[in-house]
């Protein structure tokens, strides 16, 4: 990572216990809420998106691994295993098929379509997502075509930004049971996620290894954080969780697209 003042540092960790917390706690949106803060302290997505990728791949495994020990240990003391089953495999399948090849042409975007262009696009999606929510209105479809049109563009949006959650999610939460949302959507973005990483080693990305010694326990103190809201959120209403947090999310990708326009005219 280039040398930064510690000003920059310090927001960035907090910054990483912020997606941590957010990625555990909700299942999707460590990096569409964690990237817009990260590019205004430093405009470079591809030195974030290797760490977020790794961190997403270590903590989604670890809950996935958890989630399916807890089913072996319910399954022993004699529940049934549609009781404790948290991973919805056929809509696994679904998204997986639609997803992959878009996800492969995203990635070869993301690695050759100029650091400006990316984090604009970054930005525009994720300021889409803000009024969705502070409107309460979440992208929802009745129709399997658009369902699909979702997923795929998903699958692209992924691949050049990892924030394909505003467009998968909702297509998710109309198939899988509430219980079974999160575990599902880690095994999705591990599988999409392994996908892009194996890009970045192949087309020679650095991969920020001395960057995760100490973004690693920033994100593990959110991860802690966020098992324990996810819990709560089981059972309550969080409309005015997403209320505020989609003011706060448009107010800064207005501030970043201003920054980006900004740079283009100068």
């Amino acid at each position: 990572m280039i040398d930064l003042a510690f000003w920059q540092l310090a927001v960035i960790a907090l910054l990483f216990v912020w997606g941590g917390f957010v990625r555990s706690g909700l299942g999707f949106g460590g990096a569409v809420l964690t990237l817009p803060f990260l590019l205004m302290v430093h405009n470079t997505p591809l030195v974030y998106l290797p760490i977020i990728s790794v961190h997403l791949l270590f903590f989604s495994g670890l809950t996935i691994l958890q989630a399916h020990l807890r089913r072996r240990k319910a399954t022993r003391n004699g529940a049934l295993a549609t009781d404790s089953n948290t991973v919805n495999w056929e809509f696994l399948r679904y998204a997986l098929m639609l997803m992959l090849i878009p996800k492969l042409i995203g990635v070869a975007g993301v690695l050759t379509l100029p650091a400006t262009v990316v984090s604009s696009f970054i930005f525009v999606v994720v300021g889409v997502y803000a009024v969705s929510y502070i409107l309460q209105r979440p992208f929802k479809s009745n129709s399997r075509r658009v369902d699909a049109f979702l997923l795929m563009l998903g699958g692209y949006v992924s691949g050049t930004s990892l924030i394909a959650a505003p467009l998968v999610v909702p297509v998710a939460a109309s198939r899988v049971a509430r219980h079974e949302l999160r575990d599902t959507l880690f095994v999705l973005w591990f599988v999409l996620v392994a996908i892009k990483l194996a890009a970045f080693a192949w087309t020679g990305v650095d991969l920020q290894w001395r960057q995760h010694l100490w973004l690693l326990p920033c994100a593990a103190i959110g991860h802690v954080l966020g098992l324990r809201f996810h819990t709560y959120t089981l059972r309550a209403d969080t409309a005015v969780f997403f209320r505020v947090l989609g003011v706060g999310l448009l107010a800064v990708s207005l501030v970043g697209l201003a920054r980006m326009i900004g740079q283009l005219l100068g």
